[in-house]
């Protein structure tokens, strides 16, 4: 997937104010409007338009795209990095132009699911038009031992605003927030009132915080189970033996039996994230070899490739 470089295709400095952005998509909506232009690629061209348009005029899009950073360049292979919009507070809009299946892949993955907004109710009442306030989504980054023993946490959140000469900025939203024992990446913790306020004395909006884990130098979660991927040594897996195993609750004893294969899963039930249905703590064995450049080792390989009449590759018939 190729980055698109919105500021590029609107010939504009990426410190460019609201209105230069307007001015410059509404000269080159009129250039490339295919009614207009006779380009060979003028509908090609108005659509890129349309789409730079489409991000750059909404502050929260803006500034969510800007997070990624000046240094990509239009056309390079891009893939969203892992949690590229953790804690940027954004309270929706929708696509005015259409929804974002008219628009590039590359918007698709970083806008498709993030920027849906949902519509205010109004309702009238004795004294006028009543509207309860628009909710706020943002997504956090939480470690797995946060979900496993429940936690609070202090969140800051970006906010972004446009000041008084028409560029934006992102303001901090500090709040502190309750991490419930069990939560699961993509469910949400809902924070009544934190929303934009009602109108007319209506409700203020709430904000959602969908949860995401930070990637974990030991442990990995497929749903509500974790696995740990565990080092032994070849004689170990072939003799068995009793060893130590790190779980995030503690160091277990765990049992290899005699012949274990590489990729074999040991399941400890119930050790994963809690829950009504708590998930289960896998072991999946790795056999790692020590190196063959010390002498001793070296022997011991040669005398086992002269006892054993293993041959690795039977089952290819070689």
């Amino acid at each position: 997937m190729e980055f698109r470089d919105y500021y590029q295709t609107l010939g504009l400095e990426r410190g460019a104010t609201q209105d230069e952005i307007k001015r410059a998509y509404r000269k080159l909506a009129r250039k490339y409007h295919p009614d207009v232009s006779s380009e060979a690629d003028a509908e090609e061209k108005f659509k890129a338009v349309g789409e730079a348009y489409e991000v750059l005029k909404d502050p929260e899009k803006r500034a969510a795209y800007d997070q990624l950073g000046a240094n990509w360049q239009a056309g390079q292979e891009f893939t969203a990095p892992p949690g590229w919009d953790a804690g940027f507070e954004f309270s929706g809009g929708g696509f005015t132009q259409g929804d974002s299946h008219a628009f590039s892949d590359f918007f698709e993955s970083l806008f498709g699911q993030s920027f849906g907004g949902g519509a205010t109710a109004f309702n009238q009442g004795p004294r006028g038009y009543r509207a309860r306030g628009q909710d706020h989504h943002a997504r956090i980054m939480i470690d797995l031992e946060d979900s496993l023993s429940g936690a609070s946490r202090a969140i800051t959140l970006r906010v972004p605003e446009v000041d008084a000469n028409g560029r934006v900025h992102t303001r901090d939203h500090t709040l502190n927030v309750r991490i419930p024992k069990g939560i699961a990446p993509g469910q949400q913790i809902r924070l009544a009132g934190q929303g934009d306020p009602g109108v007319g004395g209506a409700a203020a909006g709430d904000l959602y915080l969908e949860v995401v884990f930070k990637p974990h130098g030991r442990y990995r979660l497929e749903g509500r189970d974790i696995y740990l991927d565990l080092p032994v040594a070849p004689w170990e897996a072939a003799l068995g033996a009793n060893v130590k195993a790190p779980t995030p609750s503690g160091v277990i004893d765990l049992k290899i039996p005699p012949g274990t294969k590489a990729g074999k899963k040991m399941r400890i039930k119930g050790r994963g994230l809690p829950g009504k249905q708590a998930g289960d703590f896998y072991v999946v064995i790795k056999i790692v070899l020590p190196p063959g450049h010390d002498a001793r080792v070296k022997r011991a390989y040669e005398e086992l490739a002269r006892a054993s009449e293993f041959n690795a590759r039977a089952n290819l018939g070689v």
